[in-house]
């Protein structure tokens, strides 16, 4: 691991150092992560800075909502790598790194100068991470990815039309980007254990459309898993019109009556262990997948009898899983995720008062930091990141002079 920076925080990754190549959510959403678990993350941007700086609402100009949620604990450098004293730049940073990690395209990178050979011939040590649509090996590899196109490509629109009695749409949050952005996670985490093994650097691939082809694929082969087909595709329970929030007698609820103790309990509670709770379709989980629109629908028939409260109070004491149907709105005064400090109250150095959100897990012997760190303003730290890769003061003026490199404006106020 590197030398322990003047910025190293708790975690299990304190002491280790991150180049931040990364852009809009895949890549900063993985690199945040990082930086939660402690590692000293250097956001290396353009001058534009992060197009998710400039997507409202904010309080200030360059520091967009998103960028805020997906930014916090690094530190920022503004570099032009297309200039050559900023491309040299990155080369040394990069010297003093562990990790590099990047959602440019290999293709940009390299007409960058910044491809894995060139970077890792300043540091063979170094872990070079590349986050592409599609893997490096296959027909589609110099194509662009986003998280709409990936959705489409992986079936999420289809199965939206064909199952959901709508039009193909996709999910509303950026899923692609942030299912990728957990494997991104664990390639870095995972290579460096490998590295304190081997004392070697490599390079990992992390394409988005494999990635997200393993998570649809993992649910919806079904009779396509067999050759010769032994069904068509999809997971039933999973695409019934039935599965969603139910109505009660004056509002909506999720409920799942999953295993064989469940559908017990719920029919005893209901006074239905002689009635319903007699059917042959609801005896077996197999029985219930077969016949899975009618028990969903059967289960909508009773649910709407009661109000939301009855409901919640008759299947906890049940003990059959139930929850809200809630908004953002609510989750932001949502008692467990208040209790756990997972969500809370903090004064941004720049942006002022805000919600902000911790990481969501927990940890014995090396905790992460419980209050969430500020995201920084575009060039913050731009100095501090050069003086300790060993720019003079001298050095590092020539730099600002010459547009490869740029520090922050004053705070805004």
């Amino acid at each position: 691991m590197t030398e322990t920076s003047p910025n190293a925080r708790p975690g299990p990754l304190s002491g280790v150092r991150i180049l931040d190549l990364t852009t809009v959510i895949l890549g900063p959403f993985a690199t945040q992560i990082l930086a939660q678990l402690g590692a000293d993350v250097i956001k290396v941007e353009t001058p534009e800075g992060d197009n998710m700086r400039h997507v409202g609402p904010m309080a200030h100009p360059g520091m967009g909502h998103i960028f805020l949620h997906a930014n916090g604990g690094k530190r920022s450098i503004v570099l032009d790598l297309k200039h050559p004293d900023g491309r040299e730049a990155a080369l040394k940073l990069a010297e003093g790194c562990d990790v590099l990690i990047t959602n440019v395209r290999p293709a940009a990178m390299a007409r960058l100068g910044l491809d894995p050979q060139a970077v890792q011939a300043r540091n063979p040590r170094l872990i070079y991470v590349s986050c592409c649509g599609f893997d490096q090996e296959g027909p589609d590899a110099a194509r662009p990815a986003y998280d709409d196109l990936i959705q489409g490509a992986t079936g999420i629109p289809w199965l939206m039309q064909a199952y959901g009695g709508g039009d193909a749409a996709y999910t509303p949050t950026t899923l692609s980007d942030r299912v990728t952005g957990l494997h991104a996670v664990y390639a870095v985490t995972t290579a460096l254990f490998a590295r304190e093994r081997s004392g070697q650097g490599q390079v990992v691939v992390v394409p988005m459309f494999e990635a997200m082809a393993q998570f649809v694929l993992g649910d919806h082969m079904a009779g396509m898993s067999f050759d010769p087909p032994q069904g068509p595709p999809g997971y039933a329970r999973l695409l019934t019109p039935h599965r969603k929030p139910y109505a009660t007698a004056d509002g909506q609820l999720c409920v799942l009556i999953y295993n064989d103790k469940h559908w017990r309990s719920f029919f005893a509670a209901i006074g239905e262990s002689e009635g319903l709770g007699a059917d042959p379709r609801f005896a077996t989980h197999s029985a219930r997948a077969e016949h899975i629109d009618a028990v969903y629908a059967e289960v909508a028939r009773l649910m709407r009898s009661r109000t939301t409260a009855e409901w919640r109070a008759l299947l906890d004491a049940a003990d059959v899983p139930n929850g809200p149907v809630n908004s953002p709105a609510d989750l932001l005064n949502d008692a467990q995720l208040r209790s756990t400090g997972f969500v809370q109250d903090v004064v941004h150095p720049s942006e002022g008062a805000m919600h902000a959100l911790s990481h969501p897990t927990r940890w014995s012997a090396t905790p992460p930091a419980r209050t969430p760190e500020p995201a920084p303003l575009l060039g913050e730290h731009s100095r501090q990141v050069l003086r300790e890769a060993g720019y003079d003061d001298a050095a590092i003026a020539t730099l600002l002079a010459s547009g490869a490199c740029r520090a922050a404006d004053p705070t805004p106020s």
